[in-house]
């Protein structure tokens, strides 16, 4: 099992960004999947959690900004993120435990599978 991320690179304010993340080993969209980041001397942080049916949990600070959408042909999930903010910098990680549901802890929960992480700036 593992998972690849990519995508990331430098946006000005207000702009927009896609991320992928691959799945390799096994088919990532039938899992839940989800979204984490973390920004420099700060915690992780949970960005946004899907599950297989579609349902999807997110942080405060990202809803009606990031939507979360599977491509079954591609083997891969995608991160769109719209507006974005000067302090959504930060490496962002896709994770999933091989389930198909997110829990309501999903962004405190330690997820057995991670990708390395791709590098978000968001300057002008």
């Amino acid at each position: 099992v593992q998972l690849q991320a990519s995508g990331g690179g430098l946006v000005q304010p207000g702009g927009s960004l896609r991320l992928s993340c691959e799945g390799s080993g096994f088919t990532l969209p039938n899992y839940a999947v989800a979204w984490f980041r973390q920004a420099p001397g700060k915690e992780r942080e949970g960005v946004l959690c899907s599950s297989y049916e579609g349902s999807t949990l997110s942080s405060d600070s990202v809803k009606g900004r990031f939507t979360f959408s599977r491509d079954h042909a591609n083997n891969l999930v995608i991160l769109q993120m719209n507006r974005l903010k000067p302090e959504d910098t930060a490496v962002y990680y896709c994770a999933t435990d091989l389930m198909r549901r997110c829990g309501f802890g999903w962004a405190g929960y330690e997820y057995p599978y991670w990708g390395q992480g791709t590098l978000v700036t968001v300057s002008s």
